[in-house]
């Protein structure tokens, strides 16, 4: 097989300092894929580990030439290694799961069964889980729910790594950040389809968990950003402009207020009025900010979009008899063009 052909599965697995998880793992996901019947890959993602992970991995790819390893520069975290395995797969399903053997590859064939019933994406769902309540499962529990309402995908555990997609789902996403506990939500912004299935979740047996709470608060930052981008990348004027006018409209009210207190009843303005002058200044100014930064972001929108020709849609299917690039519209000439 030529590299650049297609396989049927991907199996990307990141991995960070995890030397005594390797060897079970890969034995899991040979047996487990073998039995498939299948062609396959599996992409490790050395993400800067410092025990000896890379050699171990290097020793079994010389052996099996169904191994890729991807070895990145530094520890760039999960999210990026996620990304050069998925760029590095060559599989038309990809499967991600975790390197820690919390994730059995056993549970594996579930995921290839549902992505069969036409899915674009098949999320695990951590039904039990055994990590510690306060700091892990109350936080995720938590986090799973706003995600839920604010992507308005029901998902019930947005944070596991372990999931299937189709190839041409991750070709249309950009990952930085966080970001890859949110593809389910990004994808859906393009018409994805989503199902969930349950999988176990074994305790951890050797190694330490390079999560923490810490992490939970950059998780919610992060799904500020996947809120905007999935309401407001497009239209960011109308995040921005409705408080603005909201602030201009209650800056001018508090304003013809106390012109309408001066002119009949000739009150002094500061002496009676001064913390209400102030306010209806700041929110004039606070309404002109918003505005502002509306307008600013519907440029660099237009910017983003437009530099790069990139469709503010996705085609799930094309039928009829000329292909799609006959009907693809011409690209946007630029005023340097349209001169010549």
């Amino acid at each position: 097989m030529s590299p650049d052909s297609t396989l049927a599965y991907s199996v990307v697995v990141p991995l960070y300092n995890e030397r005594e998880s390797v060897p079970p793992l890969y034995v899991k996901i040979i047996e487990v894929m073998d039995s498939i019947g299948e062609p396959y890959e599996i992409v490790f993602v050395d993400d800067g580990s410092k025990d000896g992970t890379f050699p171990l991995l290097s020793e079994i790819s010389a052996s099996d030439e169904r191994v890729v390893v991807v070895r990145l520069r530094r520890n760039f975290g999960q999210t990026a290694a996620l990304k050069a395995g998925f760029d590095h797969s060559r599989g038309e399903i990809i499967i991600s799961m975790d390197g820690d053997l919390q994730h059995d590859p056993a549970e594996i064939p579930r995921f290839i069964e549902k992505m069969r019933e036409g899915y674009d994406i098949v999320s695990g769902w951590r039904v039990e889980r055994t990590d510690h309540w306060l700091t892990r499962r109350l936080p995720s529990r938590v986090a799973n729910w706003i995600m839920s309402k604010l992507s308005r995908v029901d998902l019930h555990d947005f944070g596991t790594t372990f999931k299937a997609y189709r190839r041409e789902i991750l070709s249309e996403i950009h990952l930085y950040g966080e970001l890859h506990r949110f593809i389910p939500a990004l994808a859906s912004w393009a018409g994805a389809s989503v199902a969930e299935v349950p999988i176990t979740n074994p305790p951890r047996k050797s190694g330490k968990s390079n999560y923490g709470i810490s992490r939970t608060i950059r998780v919610f930052l992060d799904l500020l950003s996947v809120k905007f981008l999935l309401d407001y990348a497009t239209r960011p004027l109308q995040l921005f402009g409705l408080p603005g006018l909201a602030c201009l409209g209650g800056g001018f009210g508090i304003g013809l207020w106390i012109f309408g207190r001066k002119a009949l009843f000739d009150e002094g303005l500061l002496a009676n009025h001064g913390p209400l002058i102030i306010l209806g200044v700041a929110l004039v100014m606070g309404g002109i900010m918003f505005i502002a930064i509306g307008l600013i972001g519907e440029l660099l929108a237009r910017t983003y979009f437009e530099s790069q020709n990139k469709p503010v849609y996705t085609v799930r299917e094309f039928l009829g008899r000329r292909t799609a690039s006959e009907h693809r519209p011409e690209p946007p000439r630029t005023a340097g063009a349209a001169g010549r």
